[in-house]
């Protein structure tokens, strides 16, 4: 089993930056692949973006190209979501995930969630 949990979320004005954190705890993530996904009210889950267990392969939505990077720190089994230029349209909440699935834009491929953490971006 492997526990999640986000942190960093906060309120935010547009054009403003966050860092999102999410620790693991439980059993390690380095085998994993690691993804953020996003929720806002009224709409469904949406990938955000995924790291390799090594780090070296990432994978963005195309909205989210270069506004956010993904990193992760295996020996202290976190990881970070690094939000630039941020848009009132990024307002949802953001879920980190573990998975070992092929395909790291869907849901289906992550076999362990966090609870969320909220951000919001004012105009």
């Amino acid at each position: 089993q492997v526990q999640l949990v986000e942190s960093g979320g906060g309120l935010v004005q547009a054009g403003g930056s966050l860092r999102l954190s999410c620790a693991a705890s439980g059993r390690t993530i380095n085998s994993y692949i690691m993804g953020w996904f996003r929720q806002a009210p009224g709409k469904e889950r949406e990938f955000v973006a995924a790291i390799s267990w090594s780090g070296g392969m990432t994978y963005y939505t195309d909205s989210m190209k270069g506004r956010f990077t993904i990193s992760r720190d295996n020996a202290k089994s976190t990881v970070y979501l690094q939000m630039n230029s941020l848009k009132p349209e990024d307002t949802a909440v953001y879920y980190c995930a573990a998975g070992v699935g092929y395909n790291t834009m869907s849901s289906d491929s992550y076999a362990y969630w966090g609870q969320g953490t909220q951000v919001t971006v004012s105009s």
